[in-house]
């Protein structure tokens, strides 16, 4: 399984829209991959999960790294593609078994992005449309983003 997961990384669509979930999730910068719910940092390196719960009023999270994991989210993941780490590609390849769970990834590489958005907003609170009444970032906002990081779509702008 961990071998075909980081096949799907090499596909252009795949990089761009990754780097698309982590410009709407706020983990875009050069701390992404150590950012926490609120945008603490953690420190313990990437040997695994923080497992840190974060507050912003009453919303709680352990959600951690460049795609915002919850840790429990996270143990599924590392348990299903034998991940032994919290690393940078770990975190990618979590993120793109993910998409192909929730059947979007044939969509990224085929370029229909606001199809794959649609199967990803429950997964991704930041992304349009999400049910969790986060703030999210628009459509249009980030199919440019897409195109931006060279990701092509089938779709008109």
């Amino acid at each position: 399984m961990a071998n075909k997961v980081s096949e799907y990384l090499k596909n252009a669509n795949v990089q761009a829209f990754l780097r698309v979930i982590r410009y709407a999730e706020g983990t875009a910068g050069a701390n992404g991959y150590r950012t926490m719910f609120t945008g603490k940092l953690f420190n313990n390196g990437y040997a695994d999960h923080p497992r840190q719960t974060n507050c912003a009023g009453r919303l709680c999270s352990t959600a951690a790294g460049a795609y915002q994991f919850l840790s429990t989210t996270w143990d599924y993941l590392r348990l299903r593609l034998k991940l032994k780490d919290f690393s940078p590609l770990s975190q990618d390849m979590a993120a793109v078994e993910l998409i192909r769970e929730k059947k979007a990834l044939d969509d990224i590489i085929a370029g229909r992005f606001e199809s794959a958005i649609g199967k990803l907003n429950k997964t991704w609170a930041s992304l349009p449309g999400s049910p969790y009444g986060q703030p999210v970032k628009t459509m249009a906002e980030l199919k440019t983003q897409f195109k931006n990081y060279g990701g092509n779509t089938t779709e008109s702008s």
